[in-house]
């Protein structure tokens, strides 16, 4: 008789294009673990990715905005479950596997550290070997998550976080997909939230975009999608040419009017100064900070460390704690 599991991987066998990564075939964990009766090796990674203390603490990380002034801006928590449902439609469209999309996609930002860019840039310049986000996210579930015992999650899975960005490309046609629908949520996305915050007006969003991709953010998903779906072949994730020149000048166009919109933000200034000075604070009472930081700190190097600990804040969290160390509680009542 065969176990759920089982089944589940035969079907998988059956109905699965022979492009997509089979999770009987998964090239397996870092520790052996015996395999569970009801799910398969990927759907074992996606729960182990939202029950974690990371994925949590995306609901209070910066997307694009900080403090944004009202509830409907994105958090890196929503831009996750955006990037997620995005790349699963991708997945399914191209009978691929739906699970280990998922999987990557819930946790392909767990390494962003607080306050967005800004932090990122701030931690990059104080490391010793520089702070890349998606190194991060692997660094967090292959060690530092539940106490620095990480998640010993598959190699597909990881593979897939470490490429969701820049440098070589995932192994998996998943992994791949994950890698395309980040920027199609983020384009799009960044679109609402700028348009919200009077950062740009519909009417600077150049025509090629709107003529082609549509107006509403559900037609412009929808119109990406579809160039994807229509374009991949062979286990190679891409958009039309046409598609993907416009789609570049649209990121280009954002980047000039929207990422380096000194007056959008306008509070970035202030979070070197945030970031450095608790760096600089735990570097001095490294002992502040939890065992199994301490830990890294003596097995690994103090910077590296430290540079975990604040990397894993929330903002809200990095501010009360910058206010805590640094502000007289005189102060703090006005």
């Amino acid at each position: 008789m065969l176990s759920i599991r089982e089944q589940t991987e035969k079907l998988e066998s059956e109905i699965l294009s022979p492009y997509a990564a089979l999770s009987k075939d998964s090239k397996g964990r870092a520790v052996y673990e015996e395999p569970c009766n009801i799910r398969t090796e990927f759907q074992r990674d996606r729960d182990r990715i939202v029950h974690c203390k990371s994925f949590r603490r995306l609901k209070h990380k910066t997307q694009v905005f900080i403090s944004p002034k009202g509830d409907h801006y994105r958090t890196r928590l929503t831009h996750t479950l955006e990037v997620s449902q995005i790349s699963r439609t991708v997945a399914r469209a191209l009978r691929l596997n739906e699970d280990l999309t998922e999987a990557i996609a819930l946790g392909h930002d767990l390494g962003h550290t607080p306050f967005g860019h800004a932090g990122e840039s701030a931690l990059n310049s104080l490391c010793p070997d520089g702070f890349k986000h998606y190194l991060q996210s692997v660094r967090l579930v292959s060690y530092l998550e539940k106490d620095g015992q990480g998640l010993n999650l598959t190699q597909e899975v990881i593979n897939g976080i470490r490429c969701h960005t820049k440098g070589d490309e995932a192994f998996t046609a998943e992994g791949k997909i994950v890698r395309l629908c980040d920027k199609v949520a983020y384009i799009n996305h960044d679109i609402e939230d700028a348009l919200r915050a009077g950062v740009i007006e519909f009417s600077d969003i150049p025509e090629e975009f709107i003529e082609n991709f549509g107006e509403r953010f559900s037609q412009r998903v929808n119109s990406m999608v579809t160039s994807i779906v229509e374009s991949s072949k062979n286990g190679n994730i891409n958009m039309s040419d046409e598609m993907q020149n416009i789609f570049i000048k649209m990121h280009d166009f954002m980047y000039t009017s929207v990422y380096l919109n000194k007056q959008a933000f306008s509070e970035d200034h202030k979070v070197p100064f945030i970031i450095s000075s608790l760096y600089e604070h735990f570097k001095n009472n490294y002992k502040e900070m939890p065992e199994y930081l301490q830990k890294i700190a003596h097995d690994e190097t103090l910077e590296r460390a430290v540079c975990d600990y604040i990397a894993g804040m929330t903002d809200q969290y990095a501010t009360a704690l910058f206010k805590k160390i640094f502000i007289p509680k005189s102060l703090t009542a006005f």
